[in-house]
């Protein structure tokens, strides 16, 4: 399935609802970014850094403006947001009409609008983004941490416009990755992967950060996916986030609807 065949079915999870969905925010401080990038800085240490900032909670819940965009063409919505870390996260549209449920094992979406459900495994979401995904990848493109282990092999630094560009020492022919990382609290600023063979990009911009009972945590995020001339772009905004409250995840394709079916 080629990038605008998968932007198609995620425009699917966008249900078109006809009212505004307004959200009160609960209090969040904006993290600053006021820190410099020291050319002192080993990757060793500079991967050190980023380990520590893995966030440190059971339980997440929020409310995530998603907005897809391809061309002239953009859809969003509000959703809820959950997750349980390391075990599943839960999106639900305003008043159920659409629900996605991702756990290590698979990745699960029903559509009231249309009575369709789709269940089954990552490859959905890794041809959408051109690398092979997992639970833990995708849990880590959310809070704002590095894909990959970065002590799996040794990683080279630079300072890039104040951050930390941090690159594996032997790039992969086939797979280029780079990560830049904030030189204040050392989350992500950007991670960017190439596919020259294939023509496919892929990169993911935290715009802010805020932190929330000392956790250092998302607010927003872009992302670019592009494929030969094609280009879907994906913004996802965090509000009225808690944490470690306890949460629920209802999940339940309804009787008689549609199979998707990917080949």
């Amino acid at each position: 399935m080629n990038l605008t065949q998968t932007y198609r079915f995620f425009t699917s999870i966008l249900v078109v609802v006809g009212f505004v969905l307004t959200v009160g925010c609960k209090s969040a401080k904006s993290v600053m970014a006021s820190g410099e990038a020291s050319d002192q800085l080993s990757a060793k240490q500079v991967i050190k850094q980023h380990q520590k900032t893995d966030a440190d909670f059971k339980t997440m819940q929020a409310k995530v403006r998603i907005d897809l965009r391809q061309g002239q063409k953009e859809q969003g919505l509000t959703f809820n947001y959950r997750m349980e870390k390391d075990k599943a996260i839960w999106l639900s549209a305003p008043l159920g009409l659409a629900r996605m449920m991702i756990t290590p094992d698979k990745v699960r979406f029903y559509n009231k609008q249309d009575n369709e459900y789709f269940d089954g495994d990552y490859a959905l979401l890794s041809d959408f983004v051109g690398v092979d995904l997992d639970f833990n990848k995708v849990q880590n493109i959310l809070l704002g941490q590095a894909i990959y282990n970065l002590k799996e092999e040794p990683h080279k630094v630079s300072v890039s416009e104040n951050s930390y560009a941090l690159q594996p020492k032997d790039q992969n022919a086939l797979l280029e990755l780079f990560y830049l990382i904030n030189p204040s609290h050392f989350k992500m600023d950007s991670l960017q992967l190439y596919q020259q063979l294939k023509k496919r990009f892929l990169q993911v911009d935290y715009a802010s950060y805020q932190e929330v009972k000392s956790q250092i945590l998302p607010k927003d995020i872009k992302i670019i996916a592009v494929e030969d001339s094609d280009e879907v772009g994906v913004s996802l905004e965090f509000k009225s986030v808690s944490i470690n409250e306890a949460v629920r995840f209802p999940f339940k394709i309804p009787a008689g609807y549609k199979e998707i079916v990917i080949k």
